[in-house]
């Protein structure tokens, strides 16, 4: 009653309706007519039995398009009252209100209260509004429980009603209800033309749907064109998409914006921005210019096609630039990266009093996070607080993403608590927010949280997350719990789970299972195939990692550089130059778009490979380089001796504002070290901590004792070994002992050899050098103690191996190896070398090297006799 007062005191203009039905009738009308809804029913609630049945439909609606539940409770209170319940047509609109505002319980009830009261309900009307709801809701065996009651009791189903069953379901009842189409002879109908097309393109079955519209008698109607375009584009045919749009124009079919706007989505998926062009003239044209939903498209498709100048200028051209139009804007400086220019517009927008909705600040905030300006998402979230708009779960889940990416977990886990509904989404942003900025304990704590919490069931993203934290934990264990849950919950067959959990098995060393998995996969998509490619080359296999690579093509999937850079990878280990000229030959040729991991992949191959010019080559056209590329070159340059241009390059890096890390200065120290340049070397470690800020890690302690080690000078190497700040691991001590080794100091070596077997007591390489040490200073009693010592324990020296490419072949050789088919004619030619330098005085350490091979040779008696083996 006070509302009533308070409302009629507001509207006191409408008090001549009370006696004037007709008037108050038609002004509700017109309100409902011109958009203004709230105004609807406010006029409503002044003399709510005033209203006629005619009416009741219309605010309804005006309530179902607010999603205002309430006023959509009063009317239905109202047409009680006034006992209108039993008029089909007000019954339908009452379940089409409670269905789209969320309350589908309610709308079962007010059918099954109308079956109740009047026994039997022959409008297909009313039937067709509760089906509708069934399958909106996802409730697919009640909504065909629900159909096939209705023609149990006598109701035939209209076009309709299929059309709502063709939309909804799968591909198996779509042809059931095909048949049923054709057995009943519901023939030329648009409406289930119309769904049939959509049920057969949503289903992969594009042909099929081409063949119900290639059949069509009448294709006058736009709407068919649009399902087959749209049809098309889903299924990845969009020159097919940009084919129809031609042939409509050639058939003089009218567009409509839909059209327009499918044809330019073809022209962003196939990137033809020309035939944009042509329909961007074309809508002109067709008088689209003051269509905001069409100019909305052609922006966004420049924007997509990345010709931002272009869709700058569409958006200059619209005077009136409703909020999609802003919005398009704003995604498309996103979408190419230029951030601050994205907030510019969003500020033009604040100036312009546009009220930005959840689709723009999700957009400004995505921006803050991704270059990391977070006062910016911070001050946009201060402006929310008094908004109802932070209620949206979008803008909620990107203010859970910004505050993970920046580890801000107070303001983060603030959000998640304040979230009403905790959707998926904002689940997934908190999880993958987490993993992203390594803190994979916290990201595996809320997964735990969300499971505990009910009601969400995770996707696949939420699961590559976690799989993921669990590969960065290096936690097997878990991982093996999380397979199985994903087992359980039907996720393994998604490609991107099955891939993730592929990666984790692999870098877990669990090889075996990772090819068990991949072979497993129903579908594999280029990520699957790239990442078993790395897991091969990762776990020692690099043979296989360039096997597989040669079937991806054969799989119908073509590389891309991620693929490349893998593949090249696994080359690099084996040194295979000519797998890797070809893996380069096939780059140029197929035009693969190179970024910058490819490119260092590719210098990193030619340089381990041995061919410095080429790398040179290719680090010099550069376009951008990295510190990855810097450290590359650096290196490349001292693993072939050129120290000095090692040097060289190092301060032409620092010149460029590029910052060394570790790697850099290990780089450098091994040049040194190469080049014997002791001094230079060890003032470049020192100045690591010094000049630069880094750290020093054990590789660059390893490398200054062995740059001592080589110069012959053992005191600085002890010395330096003593002043460690970090405990000496068995690779300083190992290093040690090879160089008391070379140059015969015993006491040094024992020293040594004393901290190393501490260390690794159970290791047979570790025994062997001092072996070596003791052979060396004809120490023959200790020698035979450590023999026997290594006997009694078992030990071994694991053996090195060496390899050389032949032609397309890799070959790989141990000591004492017999395996290869041409061992004879190996040591053959080998007996030939050392016979021809003792001839000519060759190196004597060489020929010593190549007797001892001799020595050790299985072939060793027939080599006394070259001439009886032919």
């Amino acid at each position: 009653m006070h509302q009533t007062v308070r409302l009629s005191r507001q509207l006191s203009h409408y008090e001549t309706f009370h006696l004037n039905p007709a008037l108050f009738k038609s002004n509700i009308k017109a309100f409902i007519q011109h958009g203004q809804f709230t105004k609807a029913l406010q006029l409503f609630s002044v003399s709510p039995l005033s209203i006629t049945n005619f009416a009741f439909p219309s605010l309804l609606k005006a309530s179902t398009f607010l999603s205002n539940l309430n006023y959509g409770k009063t009317l239905h209170s109202t047409i009680i009252q006034v006992g209108l319940h039993s008029d089909p047509y007000i019954t339908t609109s009452l379940i089409n209100m409670y269905t789209k505002c969320g309350s589908f319980s309610s709308a079962v009830n007010v059918f099954e209260e109308m079956v109740t009261r009047e026994g039997f309900v022959e409008d297909v009307t009313l039937w067709n509004s509760l089906l509708d709801g069934y399958l909106k809701f996802g409730q697919i065996n009640e909504g065909l429980a629900h159909f096939n009651k209705m023609q149990a009791l006598g109701v035939l189903p209209d076009a309709y009603s299929l059309s709502i069953l063709l939309g909804a379901l799968g591909l198996k009842e779509g042809k059931q209800i095909h048949g049923y189409i054709v057995r009943h002879i519901f023939k030329s109908d648009p409406f289930l033309e119309t769904a049939l097309i959509g049920m057969n393109s949503s289903c992969s079955r594009i042909m099929e749907a081409w063949f119900v519209f290639d059949h069509l008698e009448d294709k006058s109607n736009v709407v068919v064109w649009n399902v087959m375009i749209g049809g098309f584009l889903e299924n990845g045919g969009w020159e097919w998409s940009l084919k129809l749009y031609s042939l409509m124009k050639a058939e003089n079919v009218k567009f409509v914006s839909e059209s327009i706007s499918s044809s330019l989505s073809a022209c962003v998926y196939g990137d033809v921005v020309d035939f944009g062009r042509q329909v961007h003239c074309d809508l002109i044209k067709m008088a689209f210019e003051n269509n905001p939903f069409v100019y909305t498209s052609l922006l966004s498709m420049y924007g997509k096609c990345q010709f931002v100048e272009d869709a700058e200028n569409v958006f200059r051209q619209v005077l009136d630039k409703g909020i999609e139009l802003w919005n398009a804007m704003i995604s498309t400086f996103v979408w190419n990266k230029y951030s601050f220019a994205s907030f510019e517009v969003y500020n033009k927008m604040r100036y312009n009093a546009i009220t930005p909705d959840s689709f723009t600040i999700s957009n400004v905030l995505s921006c803050s996070s991704m270059i990391g300006i977070y006062n910016v998402g911070r001050s946009v979230h201060a402006e929310l607080v008094k908004r109802p708009i932070e209620n949206s779960t979008a803008v909620q889940s990107a203010l859970l993403t910004m505050y993970c990416k920046c580890g801000s977990v107070g303001d983060a886990n603030f959000i998640l608590s304040t979230m009403r509904e905790k959707d998926v989404v904002a689940w997934g942003s908190m999880i993958s927010g987490f993993c992203q900025n390594r803190k994979f304990r916290e990201a595996l704590d809320y997964f735990r949280k969300m499971k505990a919490d009910g009601g969400v069931r995770p996707d696949s993203d939420i699961m590559s997350s976690v799989i993921n934290a669990c590969t960065g934990l290096e936690n097997v264990d878990s991982g093996c719990m999380i397979h199985g849950y994903v087992i359980k919950s039907g996720l393994h067959h998604d490609v991107y789970v099955a891939t993730s959990l592929v990666d984790m098995y692999s870098k877990c060393g669990f090889l075996g299972m990772a090819e068990r998995l991949f072979s497993d996969m129903h579908e594999k998509n280029l990520v699957a195939w790239n990442s078993m490619i790395s897991s091969y080359c990762r776990n020692g296999l690099p043979d296989q990692s360039i096997k597989l690579f040669s079937k991806i093509i054969q799989h119908g999937f073509y590389p891309d550089s991620v693929s490349i850079t893998s593949v090249l990878t696994a080359v690099s280990s084996t040194a295979a130059l000519l797998n890797g000229k070809i893996i380069h030959g096939y780059v140029v040729r197929l035009e693969i778009e190179s970024d910058i991991h490819l490119e260092n992949a590719l210098m990193d191959m030619y340089i381990k490979c041995g061919f410095l010019k080429y790398a040179e080559y290719i680090f010099q056209n550069m376009s951008q380089k990295d510190l990855v590329t810097w450290n590359c070159m650096i290196s490349g340059y001292g693993s072939h001796g050129d120290c000095i241009e090692a040097l060289s390059l190092f301060n032409e890096m620092k010149n460029s504002g590029i910052k060394p890390d570790d790697v850099t200065f290990l780089s450098l120290i091994s040049s040194c070290n190469h080049a014997g340049l002791v001094d230079e070397g060890h003032k470049i470690f020192q100045s690591m901590r010094a000049e630069h800020g880094v750290e020093p890690k054990m590789e660059h302690y390893v490398n200054i004792v062995d740059l001592f080690g080589r110069a012959g000078r053992l005191d600085d190497a002890y010395n330096f070994v003593k002043s460690m700040t970090i405990e000496p691991d068995r690779s300083v001590w190992l290093s040690l002992l090879c160089a008391s080794r070379t140059h015969l100091n015993v006491e040094l070596g024992e020293l040594a050899a004393h901290y190393l077997l501490k260390l690794e007591p159970d290791r047979g390489s570790n025994y062997v050098q001092l072996l070596h040490l003791y052979g060396d200073a004809e120490l023959w009693e200790k020698a035979a103690n450590i023999r026997a010592t290594m006997k009694e324990k078992g030990l071994k020296k694991t053996p090195g191996c060496s390899w050389i490419e032949l032609r397309d072949r890799v070959d790989v050789f141990f000591p004492g190896d017999s395996s290869s088919m041409r061992t004879v004619e190996i040591y053959e030619i080998l007996h030939s070398i050392g016979k021809h330098m003792e001839k000519e005085g060759g190196d004597s350490e060489i020929m010593e090297t190549i007797s001892d091979l001799q020595e050790n040779s299985p072939w060793r008696d027939q080599l006394q006799h070259p001439t009886s083996n032919a």
